[in-house]
């Protein structure tokens, strides 16, 4: 996140200085994602005066005049937040007024496979540039442990203030779950470590005022392996079971009543599905950032998230593989076949398409020939390697069309029985239509 530069603090007269203070904040985001918009909007709604820093003027310009570019976030939300005060910017200058500054922005993979935390450093320049005394950091940006005390910390003591001693400072990993309308920001356990007890005692404070239950971290490098943990065991229970529906479908097996049948079990198992890949930010990408830090600062692999990444990162050429023995057992091949995709989200009933496997999924199809279309409620336009996937427009009309419909993502929009009477032929990588002449994962 690349931050537009201000004047040092030291070169604003003392009346401005005032004034800013005067009219303070309690909590000033950087960064109006996935992340931070929520958390914004959440410490509005309990009645924290809340200002926000975001570098694209456009999303900016559209949460001032009441527009949302967040999908679990709506415009009535926005205006709300609008009403009680949230204002967004683009100049850091409205950091100085924040009694605590959350940072929320972005940290994709680089090319050595780590973090890039180039997004992660602006900001925290940014808060340097206009740190105050008293002030509460927060990272919650996902990342490997060590980077809130190896690199976040000392850019803000670059600015003569201590953390412990002038300031506090802390890490608390974000569980935003798009889509999720059962555990939200508030319903969801926020786990806060701090440099010091006692930096870890306000961001306690805080958070208290926006969440049912804080949990408290030893340190910051507890609360940031425990975001890593949390996605680094789901990745890793996905990539099982999306390998044994891979040998379940060579051994005779129904991997989908397995998985129903031991979800009977009261205790000792969780079920997971497989699917067609990982989407989102966090399952596809977070468990790098451990690997990377294992492998960085020990020397070795963590064995089970590469195999992990292995396996899942192979689904997509393996449905494709199933869609094409499915078109050759009906007489057809998969060059120039019609393939119609349904669903191109990560998960079901949001916009968010982040590392979906529909990416990788219509890229090997387009190798291989097939005219490939798309259907999804939540997406109008869907690009492909730069070029635009066709999308139908009457769904019914198209899979009666299409040789081949594949279902990656179970919207609640679609009526799947219509879809498996309606359709040539269905492959349902989702497990939601089992019934006689539909190809399930």
């Amino acid at each position: 996140m690349q931050l537009s530069p201000a004047e040092p603090l030291g070169e604003l007269s003392a009346q401005l200085v005032e004034e800013e203070r005067q009219d303070s904040v309690e909590l000033a985001v950087i960064g109006l994602g996935y992340v931070g918009l929520p958390l914004a909007r959440e410490a509005a709604s309990v009645g924290l005066r809340v200002a926000g820093l975001d570098r694209d003027p456009r999303v900016v310009a559209g949460l001032n005049s009441g527009r949302s570019h967040v999908d679990d976030v709506s415009d009535e939300d926005v205006r709300r937040m609008r009403e009680a005060g949230f204002t967004a910017y683009t100049d850091d200058a409205c950091l100085t007024r924040a009694q605590t500054v959350v940072i929320c922005v972005p940290t994709p993979l680089s090319t050595d496979g780590g973090p890039d935390l180039s997004a992660v450093t602006s900001a925290a320049r940014a808060v340097a540039r206009r740190l105050q005394p008293g002030q509460l950091v927060v990272l919650e940006s996902t990342t490997y442990p060590g980077t809130t005390e190896e690199v976040v910390r000392p850019l803000l003591e670059e600015s003569g203030l201590r953390a412990g001693d002038d300031f506090a400072l802390a890490f608390s990993p974000e569980r935003i779950d798009p889509g999720n309308t059962t555990h939200g920001l508030r319903e969801t356990p926020k786990v806060v470590g701090g440099c010091t007890p006692s930096c870890t005692a306000e961001a306690v404070a805080f958070y208290g005022k926006l969440v049912d239950t804080v949990v408290e971290a030893k340190g910051t490098r507890e609360a940031e392996m425990a975001k890593l943990l949390e996605n680094t065991y789901r990745h890793v229970n996905i990539a099982l079971v999306n390998e044994l529906a891979i040998i379940s479908r060579e051994l005779n097996v129904d991997v989908w009543d397995a998985i129903r049948c031991a979800d009977t079990k009261p205790f000792g198992f969780q079920a997971f599905r497989p699917s067609a890949g990982v989407g989102g930010h966090c399952i596809p990408i977070d468990p790098n950032y451990l690997s990377y830090k294992v492998r960085s600062s020990l020397g070795y692999d963590f064995r089970f998230v590469e195999l992990a990444q292995d396996v899942n990162r192979r689904m997509p050429e393996y449905v494709v593989r199933r869609a094409q023995d499915l078109l050759n057992t009906a007489g057809r091949p998969l060059s120039g076949s019609r393939v119609l995709l349904l669903g191109v989200t990560y998960k079901p009933d949001v916009a968010d398409q982040r590392e979906s496997p529909a990416l990788p999924v219509a890229r090997l199809l387009r190798a291989r020939n097939a005219e490939v279309s798309f259907h999804d409620p939540h997406v109008p336009l869907w690009t492909v390697d730069g070029t635009t996937v066709p999308r139908v427009g009457d769904l019914m009309t198209a899979v009666r069309e299409h040789d081949l419909t594949i279902l990656l993502q179970d919207h609640s929009a679609y009526d799947l029985p219509s879809l498996a009477d309606e359709a040539r032929l269905l492959f349902d990588t989702r497990g939601r239509i089992f019934r006689p002449g539909v190809e399930v994962l």
